[in-house]
């Protein structure tokens, strides 16, 4: 597959160096420095490959470089690359049109990033709550998980339980109620009156590919519709095919009433995300209350909607579900020799790590060593989201490296 990277090199060193000698250290990345991707496969400084198996945290679903995106990249770039959305631009309304119709809802905002999104739908929803719902001004609440990850930005890490995301940030802002992850009966007890929304992820990846139990999402829709609740699903990182299926809240067959959606929409080429519903919903927002300059810029839309066209096929979530199996098959003899159990979702996987082999970091840096990527969270799990175009030979292949390491 590769050859395997010896230790860390000079030019890889003086990179380093530089980034931290210039950087703010909000990051801690491990000691890789890429300067191409391919499919699945990034290079280093040194020409060492490694296999991809964190895709910018799913942002990169389809991989390093795939052909049908870097081609509409380039066109647009050739065309018009930014308007502000102080005029229409041509490529802006096809792709609403299309993301729309892949969710299912007749309305689309778009934004840059994830936490964008997250803010919007926060907005959204507390607009609605008041607008439509006839909350009492300024005392909507929106009902979130322990365990979630939704951004970085001041309001949402007010609702974090990380200390790492809460501590020496504060005040932070109100109206948030946190419940118990995969818990419904939880989340229909702490609904009240003053209840705009549920915001939660259907699948937890920051915390370590999360699996809530099976009718969770169900209970949750049932709970919304029936006190007239929002339901706000959090797919940035487990919609798009990440999966097998087109969003995570597909696989018990509900629909939320807001997606909120980012990283692999941009195709792993430039930030674009968006808050999807119905007009019932989006229309509470009026000219000059929300907006964002390069938010549905003629090139990122123009991404977005090749990335949406690519999942209208169902080519990705068929193989993300077939190498999910796969992947899932040739974990499982791992069990009780280094790795304590794993939890796999498509092709996305949260390890947890025997704490006698070693940390989470600790793995990530040995298989860094063997000429793969993977990232830890929370201590002892690894993360497993290969970019959807790797093959199950490579897959075996990581496996195998894997193994090799737990055995120390």
């Amino acid at each position: 597959m590769s050859a395997t990277p010896s230790a860390v090199d000079a030019a890889t060193v003086a990179a380093i160096a530089v980034e931290d000698a210039h950087l703010a250290h909000n990051y801690h990345p491990l000691p890789v420095v890429a300067a191409r991707g391919d499919g699945a496969w990034v290079t280093d400084v040194e020409g060492k490959r490694y296999l991809d198996l964190l895709s910018a945290y799913s942002a990169l679903n389809f991989g390093h470089g795939h052909p049908a995106i870097l081609a509409v990249a380039r066109e647009q770039l050739e065309r018009l690359t930014l308007t502000s959305r102080a005029f229409h631009n041509d490529q802006l309304g096809p792709f609403a049109a299309a993301l729309a119709a892949l969710c299912g809802k007749d309305m689309v905002l778009p934004m840059n990033t994830g936490a964008e999104a997250v803010e919007t739908g926060i907005k959204v929803a507390r607009a609605w709550g008041y607008r439509v719902k006839g909350i009492p001004a300024d005392s909507a609440e929106i009902i979130v998980a322990d365990g979630n990850f939704h951004g970085r930005t001041t309001t949402i890490v007010g609702f974090s339980d990380d200390p790492d995301a809460t501590s020496g940030f504060g005040p932070f802002t109100p109206g948030f109620v946190r419940v118990p992850f995969g818990d419904a009966a939880a989340i229909a007890a702490a609904i009240t009156p003053h209840t705009a929304a549920v915001l939660i992820e259907p699948i937890q990846g920051e915390a370590g590919v999360i699996i809530p139990p099976d009718g969770y999402l169900s209970a949750v829709r049932d709970s919304c519709t029936a006190n007239n609740v929002l339901f706000i699903a959090d797919e940035i990182q487990s919609g798009l095919g990440r999966v097998g299926t087109t969003f995570a809240c597909d696989r018990e067959g509900i629909v939320p009433d807001v997606y909120l959606l980012g990283k692999a929409l941009g195709g792993g080429i430039l930030p674009l995300s968006a808050v999807v519903a119905n007009s019932d919903v989006l229309g509470v927002i009026q000219p000059g209350q929300h907006g964002s300059t390069f938010g549905g810029n003629p090139l990122a839309t123009a991404v977005g909607l090749r990335v949406v066209e690519m999942l209208q096929t169902g080519e990705f979530q068929t193989r993300a579900a077939a190498l999910g199996e796969h992947l899932e098959a040739a974990l499982e003899p791992l069990i009780g020799h280094g790795v304590v159990r794993f939890r796999i979702a498509g092709l996305w996987a949260g390890i947890d790590i025997d704490p006698a082999v070693g940390t989470g970091r600790e793995i990530a840096e040995k298989l860094l060593a063997r000429g793969v990527l993977a990232k830890d969270t929370h201590g002892q799990t690894i993360r497993i989201a290969p970019p959807l175009v790797v093959r199950a030979t490579e897959l075996d292949w990581a496996v195998e490296q894997l193994r090799v390491v737990l055995a120390g």
